[in-house]
């Protein structure tokens, strides 16, 4: 696992000493301005610190002490948005700074011409230009991205994806993209430039996992829109309760009548305006890149984050993702007149120099089921025959056999020259695999025909499970594949996905897509092939492979770094995870003002409107003590919800409207309870300690 995948301690010490630091930084005007609910909670700060002032001078509206301890909590506030802030953009920099380990000032092997024999000159890696071509061998480091247009090494990618296994990089096909910062193991590569120095692959994640520049999304700008209407809507309703209060003063012409504070004031603004939501806005939004960049994702914008939590059609490639990827032998099924050992061993004869993960597993099944093992290859003096396109068979002849397993077809022939017949039931059981979703392989020994081996795409482990709590998600799984629409559609049963499209090709999965927006479905895919691009580029989601072509991972607007397929389920969950966070801080911190509403209004006014103690239904001690409780309460309350918004609200699938329910009850309805204990605790406590 690399140091993106372990990532850091919500609170480590490393994180948050910077980010305390940070929090005064954050304090600039011009900073605060981007969220404008936490600006008026500063310029709040900045006005009772001044009243404070006039206050110790003899000139106060209010008691010093009282306005100080309003002041303090109103600065508390800010700095643990800012903090909260700030945390979510360290745990982002702790994971660029890992990919910067990576990145180095190389210098490379700039060859003349795309040849590995032609000249070549020593130049540093950052004069590298797109089309140049480089020579790197064994134990260099590859200078900058790249694809390989000659050669075949191995390639110790750890640096980037942190798995310790080398990886093939070779010339053509899928594997010919290189990252710049990843070392040559063995032989060598010739490798033509394909980004500019500065803008490489490594440096786009670098960028893309400092939470410091990630932009903000459509949904998340609407909510800050909102949340800005709410504050000056409560701005004007508190500028107009000043010239109010004064009337109703001069109009009672009682003494016990006092104008209220403006102090009193700021604080109802500040705890009726969507604070908490406000504080940890920012946070919750970085910490879900975040998120994704600890599960190895580089997510090229906010924006694929969000659209992940809203995908509804997930496409799936079947190998690799639904199956493990490789073809097992799973049955031997004999002929009729020949035992079930001797077809076995015909057929493990026929594989040991097969070192196809097909022929590794017929080997294995024969020594599981018949413990045919311990098999000297040099004693046997055979002479094995390797499988070709154009035979399609493979096999071995020893003491006068001549064994051969192949496709159905290919071994009938080879059995027909040796003067032999194939038996009808071969062809029944070879027929009955096929239309099963399985690969027949016949096993011969010169003109007989033994039986025939079961080959099967072995469908992973718990992905039917999966597939069901997408399902309950309301999220329609589709498999892809190159299959035939015989062998697709049992695949598709037996893995439990929604639908199929068999023998797909690059136009057939545009298609498929842009059929699926058209009915207003966000659409999530993976690929990494040149020839999955365009589909890449037309899915809202769209997660390419690192092991993947260049093309690819351009089209895409995530990297999987452990090109991984079955990663799509992940990013779904956290994208997800995600929104529910935001959804449900919003809740909490809605139903929170509501609750504050009853602690703080009376209060407020009951020196202007003696009525409204009546109104006190928590039993708060006094005026300045119901005040400073709830701008305590909508303070701390802020540092106690920064986990969740760092970590996210556990993910758990079911249908949206069920999740609208249990959202409501937990975060609204115990946004409306914990007010009520808070302030009545708080205000409890401040009156033990003499404090108001």
């Amino acid at each position: 696992m690399s140091s993106i995948a372990k990532g850091k301690k919500l609170f480590d010490w490393a994180i948050v000493r910077p980010a305390i630091l940070d929090s005064f930084c954050k304090l600039s005007p011009r900073r605060q301005f981007r969220n404008p609910v936490m600006f008026v909670v500063l310029v709040g700060s900045v006005l009772t610190s001044l009243l404070f002032v006039q206050a110790l001078i003899g000139k106060g509206e209010a008691g010093p002490w009282f306005i100080l301890g309003i002041s303090f909590w109103l600065w508390f506030t800010v700095l643990f948005a800012n903090f909260a802030e700030a945390m979510a953009e360290g745990h982002g920099r702790a994971q660029a700074d890992s990919l910067k380990k990576a990145r180095r000032d190389l210098v490379a092997k700039k060859l003349s011409n795309p040849r590995r024999d032609s000249s070549l000159e020593m130049v540093l890696a950052s004069l590298l230009k797109k089309g140049d071509v480089v020579l790197v061998e064994a134990g260099d480091y590859i200078p900058i991205d790249g694809e390989v247009i000659e050669g075949v090494a191995s390639v110790d990618e750890s640096a980037v994806t942190g798995e310790s296994a080398p990886v093939i990089r070779e010339s053509g096909g899928d594997r010919s993209a290189v990252t710049g910062g990843t070392r040559i193991i063995s032989d060598w590569l010739v490798i033509r430039v394909t980004a500019e120095s500065g803008n490489t692959f490594l440096d786009r994640m670098i960028a893309m996992v400092e939470g410091a520049k990630r932009q903000k999304t459509p949904n998340e700008i609407a909510l800050t829109i909102l949340l800005a209407a709410l504050t000056i809507v409560f701005l004007v309703v508190c500028a107009t309760l000043l010239p109010f209060s004064y009337y109703s003063v001069l109009q009672a012409h009682q003494d016990q009548s006092r104008v209220v504070t403006i102090t009193v004031l700021v604080a109802l603004l500040v705890c009726l305006a969507p604070t908490t939501i406000g504080a940890l806005l920012s946070a919750i939004g970085i910490a879900g890149m975040s998120r994704l960049s600890q599960a190895n994702v580089v997510a090229m914008s906010g924006r694929a984050v969000e659209a992940a939590g809203d995908v509804d059609v997930l496409l799936l490639d079947k190998t690799g993702t639904i199956t493990l990827g490789n073809r097992q032998a799973t049955e031997f099924i004999a002929a009729d007149g020949v035992s079930m050992e001797d077809l076995a061993d015909a057929a493990q004869l026929a594989s040991l120099a097969d070192e196809t993960p097909e022929g590794r597993s017929i080997v294995v099944l024969a020594k599981q089921q018949y413990n045919l093992r311990g098999r000297d290859i040099e004693k046997l003096g055979a002479k094995f025959v390797p499988f070709s396109a154009q035979t399609r068979m493979s096999g071995v002849d020893l003491d006068g056999r001549q064994i051969r397993k192949g496709a159905v077809d290919a071994i009938e022939k080879f059995v027909i020259s040796h003067g032999g017949v194939t038996p009808d039931k071969i062809r029944q059981m070879s027929q009955k695999i096929a239309k099963s979703g399985g690969t027949p392989l016949v096993v011969a020994d010169g003109a007989k025909a033994l039986g025939v081996i079961h080959l099967k795409d072995i469908v992973k482990g718990g992905i039917k499970e999966r597939f069901g709590d997408l399902r309950r998600m309301g999220i329609k799984t589709v498999m892809i594949t190159g299959d035939n629409p015989m062998t697709a559609a049992a695949i598709a049963a037996e893995a439990g996905v929604d639908d199929f499209l068999a023998e797909a090709t690059p136009e057939a999965k545009l298609e498929l897509i842009r059929r699926y927006q058209a009915q207003g479905h966000l659409v999530a895919m993976t690929g990494d092939g040149t020839n999955d691009a365009p589909a890449l580029a037309q899915a809202d989601v769209a997660v390419a492979m690192n092991t993947g072509t260049q093309a690819a991972k351009e089209a895409g607007n995530m990297v999987d770094l452990d090109s991984n397929p079955t990663k799509l389920l992940d990013i779904v969950q956290i994208g997800k995870q995600t929104l529910m966070t935001r959804g449900a801080l919003t809740t909490f911190s809605i139903a929170n003002d509501v609750a504050k509403y009853f602690a703080i209004i009376p209060a407020a006014f009951a020196l202007t409107y003696p009525s409204l103690n009546t109104l006190n239904v928590m039993g708060l001690a006094t005026p300045n003590s119901a005040i400073l409780s709830a701008v305590i309460f909508n303070a701390i309350i802020i540092v106690f919800l920064i986990p969740l918004a760092l970590k996210g609200v556990k993910y758990r699938p079911m249908p949206a409207t069920q999740l609208l329910r249990k959202n409501l009850l937990i975060y609204g309805v115990g946004g409306l309870i914990v007010p009520f204990i808070g302030i009545k605790l708080i205000d409890m406590l401040l009156v033990v300690l003499h404090l108001v």
